[in-house]
């Protein structure tokens, strides 16, 4: 089980956008994620007729590795960390350590 999963809202706490806030938006894989609004790169695209893309300078966002953000505690306002608590039944569930509170469903 994920610990940060799409539609989560995350924290930034290292690296140059260190305490911005985004949703996930994608993981690319295992150990990196796509967050809206971080981590932004400017690219020189060349325009495509055939695709109706124009050409010039866009941002486009990058994938950042999951060790630097946190998911953001919405009661506390600041990033906390997350474990999965194990149910008698054996269903799992993501909760906050500082807290103990389960995890708010993420926005899809």
């Amino acid at each position: 089980m994920e610990k940060i999963r799409k539609g989560d809202e995350v924290i930034v706490i290292t690296g140059r956008d260190k305490g911005k806030r985004g949703i996930v938006l994608q993981r690319v894989d295992d150990s990196h994620l796509l967050v809206e609004g971080i981590n932004l790169v400017k690219k020189h695209q060349k325009p495509n007729p055939m695709r109706g893309s124009p050409g010039g300078i866009i941002d486009k966002a990058m994938p950042i590795d999951q060790s630097n953000v946190a998911l953001y505690n919405p009661k506390t306002s600041k990033a906390d960390r997350v474990k999965i608590d194990v149910a008698a039944d054996g269903s799992k569930s993501r909760v906050f350590k500082s807290s103990g509170e389960p995890v708010p469903a993420a926005k899809q």
